[in-house]
């Protein structure tokens, strides 16, 4: 009872917003022209496709769990009720590490934002990393409303910015604002549109999934909106419309405007990089227009951070309730917050920010692992997906009856996430196997077998087996 009463005070209305709020940030604003760098124009827009389409089926399978099941710990909550315990135990613990890896990212990402301004470039960078996480955990520390609140008005700033640069990137591409008109020449520069070919766009299909990463927080807040059935499927439709619409459209003029052998985009060489966003207002000719842009990022990367930490602490919270982490974490403050396991959950972050301010190369890696651990949290979610019909048809119940929400085209958008899923995971070391660097090909698969060793230890400790179809729980929809 004390989960469900945390944070009721989330409103229906920042529900979708929330969820953009977690996915449209560093990924966008900076992964992003790693992503051209690395594969060249066709090759990002190729890759953001493919991770696009994924997404479609994964969310509206996550909307079909989410409506019959709507719990916040949104994730490990469905693989412990749909797969077994082990599953839930494995994917609560890697959900909570990609967000404190994520909102670290966004932290140091931040740190990067501000070195457009020579102003501060008398500050190390942790200093600013330790002020930037302070300023989250306040945010966070207080109330619900408050979160809720920053993050509408943080994601309202974002949408508005990305219009604002498509808008401009297009006037400047057809020469209206600029003077000489970019067009697509960009394009043919080099070995463009396929940077390194095939290999290109397989390395960077994980960074583009990255970047999606966040969309899913919807299903993690599902239990906190006041009617999930109503909400969830129209804010699942809607975020994945608004961030196909800002991924695609914003690579697409990136693409057309800045080079990809710019040396300013973030590139695996090198931790020192520029927004895509800032060097294209400075082509533009007009600086105020880049600081006051470079400024705008610097808030959107903020305002993902602080999903970010808000996702990890409930996500905590709920792995203790349900008996899967120390007893301590699951305490509520005063307020109705869990307190406790957002300051866990900021000293993790503070061990990341120290690893990535003392290794050259650190911030790519987190990119990374980052995108390796959200690969294998929605395998196993569209598995819990596939479970839940599984169920229902072993069952023989009633689908209209049972799920308020139906994901389209089943068993077809599952199986796509899955091959997806497995291609991206393959493919990110496809050069490293030609080649015989297997060193570097099992550091891109230490995710994985993390993943592995979690799940195998759990199921080896406490004796859990995986849950017969017959025997799923299908007797309520909310706990």
């Amino acid at each position: 009872m004390e989960q469900k009463s945390m944070d009721r005070d989330l409103k229906t209305r920042h529900i979708s917003m929330i969820a953009i709020g977690g996915s449209i940030g560093t990924g966008l604003f900076m992964a992003s022209g790693a992503v051209v760098s690395q594969a060249g124009p066709g090759g990002a827009l190729v890759a953001y496709a493919i991770i696009g389409i994924m997404i479609y089926f994964l969310m509206t399978a996550l909307g079909e769990l989410a409506t019959f099941y709507p719990v916040s710990g949104a994730f490990n909550a469905y693989a412990s009720r749909f797969i077994d315990p082990a599953a839930g135990f494995t994917v609560g613990w890697l959900y909570w590490i990609i967000w404190s890896l994520v909102t670290s990212v966004d932290i140091l990402t931040a740190s990067q934002v501000l070195s457009y301004w020579k102003v501060f470039g008398g500050i190390p960078t942790f200093i600013w990393c330790l002020i930037f996480l302070s300023l989250l955990f306040a945010l966070n520390a207080f109330s619900v409303k408050l979160f809720g609140e920053a993050e509408f008005w943080f994601s309202i700033i974002k949408v508005t910015t990305i219009i604002i640069f498509l808008i401009t990137g297009l006037l400047m591409i057809f020469g209206i604002l600029g003077g000489e008109a970019i067009g697509f020449k960009n394009f043919t520069i080099g070995d463009a549109p396929f940077h390194n070919g095939i290999l290109g766009l397989l390395g960077v299909l994980v960074v583009a999934g990255f970047s999606f990463g966040g969309t899913e927080v919807v299903a993690v807040t599902a239990g906190e909106s006041e009617n999930p059935e109503e909400s969830m499927p129209k804010a699942i439709k809607q975020v994945f419309w608004r961030i196909l619409l800002f991924y695609i459209g914003s690579i697409f003029v990136i693409a057309c405007i800045i080079p990809y052998t710019d040396p300013r985009l973030l590139n695996q060489h090198s931790d020192i990089a520029m927004s895509p966003f800032t060097i294209i207002f400075e082509k533009v000719g007009i600086l105020f227009a880049a600081s006051v842009m470079n400024a705008i990022i610097l808030t959107a990367v903020l305002s993902a951070g602080n999903s970010g930490l808000y996702a990890t602490s409930r996500l905590l919270f709920s792995l203790s309730q349900d008996k899967k982490a120390p007893a301590f974490l699951g305490k509520l403050s005063k307020k109705n917050m869990p307190l406790n396991a957002l300051i866990v959950t900021t000293s993790f972050i503070i061990l990341t920010l120290i690893y990535a301010n003392i290794n050259m190369g650190g911030y790519s890696k987190l990119l990374s692992m980052i995108g390796s651990l959200i690969l294998i949290v929605w395998s196993i979610s569209i598995i819990s997906h596939m479970r839940l019909r599984s169920a229902i048809k072993v069952q023989q119940k009633q689908i209209d009856k049972l799920l308020p929400f139906k994901a389209p085209l089943y068993p077809i958008g599952p199986i796509i996430v899955l091959a997806t899923i497995i291609f991206l995971m393959v493919g990110q070391s496809f050069s490293d196997i030609q080649a015989g660097n297997w060193p570097k090909v099992i550091e891109a698969f230490i995710p994985l077998i993390f993943a592995i060793i979690i799940y195998s230890l759990y199921k080896l400790i406490t004796k859990s087996k995986v849950i017969p179809a017959s025997k799923i729980d299908l007797s309520e929809h909310q706990l």
